[in-house]
């Protein structure tokens, strides 16, 4: 069902004035903030209709209503005012990265901690290592019983394992091996090693011996190595501030999961990471995991060079300045970016300008 220019005002009024108050919006606040040209009985039907539409909830038998995750989404992708950086904010922010770079081998906490104190909410941080492959397989036969398994990485690293086996085997099916391994298993990842391949590379070799899956097996163990990430967690306290988490329980239960940090930005949420100048945001219920269900996540990248990006991101509770935190972590991502990449700092004013793209906010300049 469309929804009215008029009810888009009225949605884009409640939520500013809920952002703001973090109380429950009646019809008066909106006739007297908004400047609709319209009586408070006919904002009290929009707001109604509103309500129908999934765009807004009453609590309890209060006569405010608030946003529902549909009516947060509906603010972000159309109706948000975009925000501004002034030319305070915009030094502020290069003043931090300039006082913190210097410090590249603590930079992920560094970086966190920068987007904390920018937002005020708590902040996490990781690198995305673009995943390793194999460039090139050595089998060395030793004996009848023993071989050396060489692998080079497409990150220069190499890594070998000793093989004991209780049968014995000749040298013309470890070379089989060594060629079969250099054509079918360099320059792929994880995902593409199958039960297919392992099979067909079997027969190939005419091993019978089970050597195939046994140098599968560690193909897979160090590629696998690469998914592992590490993320930096700062400013979980700062919750405490926001009055939806006064309860004690929901804080310690969402806090309790920030705190453990490395599954943040793994998994779905990753697989809808921004790109260059973007910034996305997954409101409420769009969150995978449970404990975010209540709260809303905004995250943004950059480049740090090598095939590696950065991921800074904040959590919140729904009801958060979503223009100001998305300009603010555009600004930054920009920043580090350059910095990371032999750049000089963005100008001022740049990256102040942003416009939204499905889930996704990004830089217009």
């Amino acid at each position: 069902m469309a929804i009215s220019d008029r009810k888009k005002r009225i949605l884009a009024a409640l939520v500013d004035e809920y952002i703001r108050t973090a109380e429950p919006v009646g019809s008066k606040t909106i006739a007297a903030v908004a400047n609709l040209g319209c009586s408070s009985a006919t904002i009290r039907n929009e707001l109604a209709e509103l309500t129908a539409m999934g765009y807004l909830e009453q609590p309890h038998t209060s006569a405010g209503r608030i946003p529902t995750p549909t009516g947060y989404r509906m603010y972000v992708n159309e109706l948000m005012e975009k925000q501004k950086l002034s030319i305070e904010e915009t030094e502020e922010i290069n003043r931090r990265l300039n006082d913190k770079m210097i410090q590249l081998d603590h930079m992920m906490s560094d970086v966190g901690k920068i987007a904390s104190q920018l937002t005020d909410y708590p902040a996490l941080a990781m690198a995305a290592y673009a995943p390793a492959t194999i460039k090139r397989f050595d089998l060395i036969y030793i004996d009848a019983n023993t071989f050396i398994i060489v692998v080079m990485m497409s990150n220069n690293a190499v890594k070998n394992k000793l093989v004991h086996l209780p049968i014995s085997v000749d040298a013309g099916l470890v070379q089989k091996l060594n060629v079969l391994f250099n054509a079918n298993f360099t320059d792929i990842t994880n995902d593409k090693i199958t039960p297919l391949l392992i099979s067909s590379t079997e027969r190939a070799a005419d091993d019978t011996r089970g050597l195939t899956a046994v140098i599968a097996s560690f193909v897979m163990e160090i590629l696998s190595e690469g998914d592992e990430v590490e993320a930096y967690v700062t400013g979980e306290t700062r919750l405490l501030s926001q009055p939806e988490f006064r309860d004690p329980e929901k804080a310690h239960k969402l806090m309790s999961y920030l705190s453990e940090g490395g599954h943040l930005l793994t998994g779905d949420t990753v697989d809808v990471l921004p790109g260059d100048s973007e910034v996305r945001v997954l409101i409420g219920p769009e969150n995978v995991a449970e404990e975010l269900k209540d709260s809303s996540v905004v995250i943004a990248s950059y480049d740090m060079g090598d095939n590696t990006r950065g991921i800074i991101g904040v959590v919140g509770p729904t009801r958060m300045d979503y223009s100001t935190v998305a300009a603010k972590l555009s600004f930054l991502a920009a920043g580090l970016s350059r910095r990371l990449n032999g750049g000089e700092a963005p100008p001022k004013g740049m990256h102040d300008k942003l416009i939204i793209k499905g889930d996704s906010i990004i830089d217009e300049h």
